[in-house]
């Protein structure tokens, strides 16, 4: 690790409220993401586990058109019985030239709330890991998995995901990122087609259709076990890593 002295006194400062003294950025892997990107490229991963299937249900057609099309279907979206219980839609938020996707598993209730994913402590947790490698909450775009909140944040279950896959798959298409960090065992394994537990599919870079993918833990789960937020440091440097090469 290099010294802390190579870190801004802001990320310095980030890091001790992360509780993660040892948290640093070595000097060739300094975020290099804008605010706008017009141009954007899918770039190979390092290593691969498979190219991860396409998010596809025979039953499910994958909806069409631009942001506010695809958006305004998810609002008024019926495919699964969520739609019931939910108090509105969560489509996701950000900056749609970004070059960075955050992918999460589904809201939970301050998000069916207010209608944005990662607005409570988990979401807090979240910025704060953004800003610790450079990035602000505006210059990523963030999606779940689910975009409507299962009752009393249960498991989102096999058919729920399968009809709202294709959303999510439109909204990789449409953002063409350059690498996508996936927080979360449900999201990891939805997204890369496997059934492996996190630990186990953490550190190492995967493939999403041609896209790079770096897998770390929740950030409701680092609130709970905060000896693991070392190991989510390492898999932040590994997705700057991963980012640095594609530029």
């Amino acid at each position: 690790m290099m010294p802390a002295g190579r870190l801004s006194d802001r990320q310095v400062s980030v890091l001790h409220e992360l509780g993660i003294d040892l948290w640093q950025l070595r000097e060739n892997e300094r975020p290099t993401a804008s605010d706008q990107s017009d141009t954007m490229s899918q770039a190979p991963a390092a290593a691969t586990l498979g190219r991860g299937a396409e998010i596809s249900n025979p039953e499910t057609a994958r909806p069409d058109g631009d942001w506010e099309t695809v958006h305004n279907a998810i609002r008024n979206c019926t495919r699964c019985a969520l739609h019931e219980t939910r108090t509105q839609a969560v489509c996701g938020i950000g900056n749609t030239r970004a070059e960075w996707l955050i992918v999460g598993e589904a809201p939970g209730a301050d998000e069916d709330r207010q209608g944005e994913p990662f607005v409570g402590r988990a979401g807090q947790l979240l910025n704060e890991m953004l800003r610790a490698i450079g990035l602000r909450r505006e210059q990523v775009f963030i999606a779940n998995v689910l975009k409507c909140r299962p009752p009393n944040n249960r498991d989102p279950q096999p058919a729920e995901i399968a009809q709202c896959q294709p959303y999510l798959q439109r909204q990789i298409e449409l953002l063409q990122p350059k690498v996508i960090l996936v927080v979360g065992r449900i999201a990891a394994q939805t997204l890369l087609q496997v059934d492996k537990p996190l630990g186990q599919l953490r550190g190492q870079t995967y493939e999403y259709r041609g896209v790079p993918v770096v897998v770390t833990y929740h950030p409701a789960y680092l609130l709970r076990t905060s000896s693991q937020k070392a190991k989510a440091w390492e898999d932040l440097l590994l997705a700057l890593d991963v980012m640095a090469k594609t530029t």
